[in-house]
């Protein structure tokens, strides 16, 4: 049995068989859970610096040389990285003085620090499974991105209090700018407009206190507000599309659950997609105060936009990036001002941000190669071990030796 990594569901029922160059059986993985595993076979890295192959212990060496040299170092990435690894990368920050931030930055960062800090209300997705009757996907598309999310918790299963499931029990709604493939096997799809989730969410709100809705179609609104106000527990997964959306204006989300739980009750669960975004936003939040965007230069510790990967990657002098590929992910000029600097790249495989970097160097992929533990998207703790034999070092066996040598 193994646990698949490829999303923040973290499945736990994986089943199958490797031979070499390829997976021969499997059970319960879903399509990106197998592109996922068959990445054990494809695309993989050698160690390297300047583009010269090198030995692991080489790369090491000139990683540590970088960043004790650099007056400001900045380290990101970490959401497809262990836990293990995360503690190990928030110490070695605080030793060398540097900026750290991850992926949850510039996507579900300030829905996250919400529901970490319990500004919203949220639950487990065993609790969805056996109570909700009405999940909400906002601004998310869970067949695409989670895929077994609606088969396992959501929607299809049978769950303690929910025998008759979306049969006759649940209902699944989903707000979203286009009919996703998720809205085409729910029972209700709202469309709205790019940018319109704020008025959306203010009818809801209006509709909830028995106003008429000044925005949308009347009906289908008032339709809606009684679809929530007979839900007996209800949640809301906001995806990064609603997070966009609402930008400075999230305090509306806040306020429009507020109002749910006047009624009923009502829960949220981010949508993050890394596998382990929450739990580098757990350790960090419980270390330093903050989820992200912190920096430890001069022995101070400091949060806030001024050193988010946005504005760190202008007046950093050296990189280390593990468990993300920013110079594929990020805006254009942040990406240019990474590859510009002396970038140091941890990752199991090859993407645009290892063919950039100066030095690179290998580690095994998690759940796959190397054990661990990581927080799913609900909060769940979930442990894992290596299913594949592996002469890789671990992205914590890497940081802990580039620590110790600093």
């Amino acid at each position: 049995m193994a646990v698949c990594t490829g999303c923040s569901l973290l499945c736990e029922d994986i089943e199958l068989t490797l031979k070499t160059g390829a997976i021969s059986q499997v059970k319960n993985l879903c399509r990106k859970g197998h592109g996922h595993f068959q990445a054990l076979f494809t695309e993989r890295i050698v160690p390297k610096i300047d583009g010269q192959e090198v030995s692991v212990d080489q790369a090491i060496t000139k990683a540590v040389d970088i960043l004790r040299n650099a007056k400001h170092p900045l380290l990101y990435g970490w959401s497809n990285s262990a836990l293990e690894a995360q503690r190990v990368g928030i110490d070695l920050g605080k030793k060398l003085g540097a900026t750290i931030d991850d992926t949850s930055s510039f996507c579900q960062g300030i829905l996250m620090e919400l529901v970490l800090t319990g500004k919203l209300p949220t639950c487990t997705l065993d609790d969805v499974r056996n109570f909700a009757d009405t999940s909400v996907f906002w601004g998310a598309d869970p067949s695409n991105s989670h895929p077994r999310l609606l088969s396992r918790f959501a929607y299809y299963p049978r769950g303690s209090k929910r025998q008759k499931s979306y049969e006759e029990e649940r209902n699944c709604l989903v707000v979203d700018v286009r009919k996703s493939a998720t809205a085409k096997l729910c029972s209700n799809y709202f469309r709205v407009p790019p940018g319109g989730d704020a008025d959306f969410i203010a009818s809801v709100i209006d509709v909830l206190d028995g106003k008429i809705p000044k925005y949308g179609d009347k009906k289908r609104m008032i339709d809606l507000g009684t679809i929530l106000r007979k839900t007996e527990y209800g949640v809301i997964f906001p995806g990064v599309g609603l997070v966009y959306a609402l930008q400075d204006k999230i305090e509306l989300l806040k306020t429009l659950v507020a109002k749910l739980n006047e009624i009923t009750t009502f829960k949220v669960v981010p949508m993050v997609e890394h596998y382990n975004m929450r739990g580098f936003n757990q350790l960090l939040l419980d270390d330093s105060g903050s989820i992200n965007r912190v920096s430890f230069h001069s022995g101070q510790v400091t949060h806030g936009p001024e050193n988010s990967i946005m504005a760190a990657a202008k007046i950093c002098d050296a990189a280390l990036v593990i468990g993300s590929d920013p110079l594929s992910s990020l805006p254009f000029g942040t990406a240019k001002s990474l590859a510009g600097v002396s970038l140091i790249a941890i990752d199991p495989r090859r993407s645009l941000t290892t063919d950039a970097a100066q030095v690179v160097i290998p580690s095994a992929m998690y759940g796959l190669e190397a054990g661990g533990s990581a927080i799913r998207m609900d909060g769940v703790r979930i442990e894992f071990e290596p299913i594949v034999k592996s002469d890789l070092l671990s992205d914590e066996q890497i940081l802990a030796r580039i620590k110790e040598e600093i």
